[in-house]
């Protein structure tokens, strides 16, 4: 067994897309897998079957059940905002300890490869006092970073490279996601990190056409798993 967290520099850059891509590769290869992604925020119950945990959940082939998403994602908020701040519109907060509990309690019971997708960036705020990478350091797990290609992400994604070294939480991988529009092309932003990133493999994944499942990108990713 193993288990990989996948986290990002920001929202919307492609978490839920990558994760989603390993798990269907893994999958068509005979190997056990499974996802979590216990916070997500901009949920609408009305559009759940296009949702992040609806993505994984297919690529998973589970049904896409009010059960099957509570089990996959329990924190659940409406608001496309930080997981605290749409929690507290809700009148609510986030059991930040019991996120942590699950996460290690899904770990030791997964028979093969689990992702753990998280919200947003790794500075995330989930409470008043915790963010995303304190999540990542508890569960003393690899990150699988996913990037983007626009201009402005290598200074997020080496920002985003010291704090994780900071806390000394090993890095799988990094994927840059193409961008799009972005006045910087995917190979040069792909080359410019790869400079700064030490040992981790830097591997570029550009947007896929429609009915595209596969691209050699997910084979080199899964291979550094």
């Amino acid at each position: 067994m193993s288990a990989v967290f996948v986290t990002s520099t920001g929202t919307d850059i492609g978490k839920t897309f990558i994760t989603a891509g390993l798990i269907r590769l893994l999958r068509e290869q005979g190997a056990a897998v499974d996802a979590l992604k216990p916070v997500v925020s901009g949920y609408d119950s009305s559009t759940a079957a296009t949702s992040d945990s609806a993505v994984l959940l297919a690529a998973l082939g589970r049904a896409i059940t009010p059960e099957e998403i509570a089990r996959i994602s329990p924190w659940r908020y409406r608001a496309p905002l930080s997981p605290d701040v749409a929690a507290a519109r809700e009148g609510s907060r986030i059991d930040v300890p019991a996120v942590i509990e699950l996460s290690r309690k899904t770990i030791a019971r997964a028979g093969g490869m689990l992702f753990i997708e998280g919200v947003g960036g790794v500075m995330v705020p989930l409470d008043g006092k915790l963010t995303v990478l304190d999540w990542i350091e508890a569960l003393e797990i690899p990150a699988l970073l996913v990037v983007g290609s626009y201009l402005g992400s290598i200074s997020h994604t080496l920002t985003t490279l010291q704090v994780l070294a900071d806390r000394k939480i090993a890095v799988a991988a990094i994927v840059v996601s193409e961008s799009e529009p972005s006045a910087v092309s995917l190979d040069d932003t792909t080359q410019s990190i790869a400079r700064f990133a030490g040992d981790a493999p830097v591997i570029a994944m550009p947007r896929l056409p429609n009915g595209v499942r596969f691209h050699a990108a997910f084979h080199q990713i899964a291979r550094v798993l």
